[in-house]
């Protein structure tokens, strides 16, 4: 039954850039030295979420909406998305520099891959000092010129550095060119996709010695060179609200510092509701069944809660809707 918040196992996915943050500070289980993601909320080929707690534990993020299709989604989305569930849900921990990288819209992802774009943002959970991003092109260039810089390995000097700290917002478009920086954590909220278009990796090598594959040529037509692209999301920060951080096409996002009890209602809401914890820990009431998220972790609560209940001392979420 639908009647309480559903958690789901985490899937750790190695990586080349990845650290031990995520075991050591967010509490996932692996004895690996380079957990880069964790995917919290997946329906991608391959790597599907698990249900963890209560009567559905063991059954599928896509045998549930399978299962119980609006009642779990949403009638809009159901009508949209069917049995696919619209959104991937992730923490992210750089310990090196991620691959400097572009997605595809959804009219490119669907002609080439069959899949959705990947619009997604990020919410910084930690930040090392000095910890950047990339974000765009500081100089709006052609196609060709993009193609010679990759060529002569001089590419970064029409990227835009982006400094960052704790608690900054970012929304990044598809097309848009873009890395994690090392000495960074994140909350990802994105398109369920996983194009990704590498354009540039540090001429690094993996254990074997052997190189990453490049997208140079795919990468064209997937990027944005103007380098007038707005990525950074302002955002209030009042206690026990709804304040809204990105509000796009794909999915909506709500920061909610919380200290002490707030009842929200749904009931005119036609969607699922995700919180990941991203600071503290609270917890979560729908239909009088209660359960605990704690920093680091995520719920899904279904379209069919009318009301949720969130009680807590001091904690920060991120509410995500489509």
């Amino acid at each position: 039954m639908l009647n309480y918040p559903l958690k789901f196992k985490p899937i750790l996915k190695d990586k080349i850039w990845g650290g031990t943050k995520l075991v050591t500070q967010f509490n996932k289980k692996s004895s690996s030295k380079n957990i880069g993601e964790s995917w919290e909320i997946s329906d991608v080929d391959e790597s599907v979420s698990i249900v963890s707690n209560g009567d559905l534990k063991g059954i599928s993020l896509r045998e549930l909406v399978e299962n119980y299709k609006w009642n779990l989604v949403g009638n809009n989305n159901y009508a949209n998305f069917g049995t696919n569930f619209p959104l991937l849900i992730k923490f992210i921990d750089a310990k090196q520099d991620l691959s400097v990288q572009v997605h595809p819209n959804n009219e490119l992802s669907k002609k080439r891959h069959n899949s959705f774009g990947k619009t997604e943002m990020w919410f910084v959970i930690q930040a090392e000092k000095d910890a950047r991003l990339i974000l765009g092109f500081n100089e709006t260039i052609t196609s060709e010129k993009y193609v010679q810089l990759l060529e002569e390995k001089n590419i970064l000097s029409v990227l835009k550095d982006v400094y960052v700290k704790k608690g900054d917002a970012f929304f990044i478009e598809t097309g848009t060119v873009h890395a994690i920086g090392a000495g960074i954590v994140l909350a990802e909220i994105q398109q369920t996709s996983d194009i990704t278009y590498r354009i540039y990796d540090f001429d690094r090598v993996d254990s074997q010695g052997n190189t990453r594959e490049l997208y140079t040529k795919l990468a064209v037509d997937a990027l944005n060179f103007n380098k007038k692209i707005d990525t950074v999301r302002n955002y209030d920060s009042n206690v026990n609200t709804l304040n809204s951080v990105v509000d796009c096409n794909y999915f909506k996002t709500n920061l909610i510092p919380l200290s002490g009890k707030i009842t929200l209602d749904y009931s005119q809401n036609d969607s699922f509701v995700i919180f990941m914890c991203v600071e503290g820990n609270a917890t979560i009431t729908i239909f009088n069944d209660t359960e605990t998220i704690g920093f680091g972790e995520t719920v899904l609560i279904p379209a069919i809660a009318n009301e949720v209940i969130i009680e807590s001392d001091n904690c920060k979420l991120l509410e995500v809707t489509v």
